[in-house]
């Protein structure tokens, strides 16, 4: 069955960097495109990033662009995550989708897989 793994999390200071990663398995990773999601407490889960399937085309949340870059490995088949500059309204469990059809997509019900989940902390 396909799983999405995802890692990195944890408590950064305000300001710290994270990269936090996403193996996959039970698919053809490069057939998928990859989505990274935040939810908060209390809050709706919402899109982060996105990743086309060959990695030539992405997407970004307008409260991360710039501080946050989305990145695949097909040959390791794990899609990445760095977030820079990181701020405390970046805390949030992040999880990592995969999406059957090729466009990258910002809406949660364009995804057909999900992860767990890791958490971010960021501390100010």
């Amino acid at each position: 069955q396909v799983q999405l793994v995802e890692s990195g999390g944890g408590l950064v200071q305000s300001g710290g960097s994270l990269r936090l990663s996403c193996v996959a398995s039970g698919l053809t990773f490069g057939g998928y495109a990859m989505g990274w999601f935040r939810q908060a407490p209390e809050k709706e889960r919402e899109f982060v990033a996105a990743i086309s399937r060959g990695g030539d085309s992405t997407m970004y949340a307008d409260s991360v662009r710039g501080r946050v870059t989305i990145s695949r490995d097909n040959a390791k088949n794990t899609v990445y995550l760095q977030m820079n500059t990181l701020k405390p309204e970046d805390t949030a469990v992040y999880y990592c989708a995969a999406r059957t059809v090729a466009p990258v997509a910002r809406s949660k019900s364009a995804y057909n897989y999900w992860g767990q989940g890791t958490q971010v902390t960021v501390s100010s």
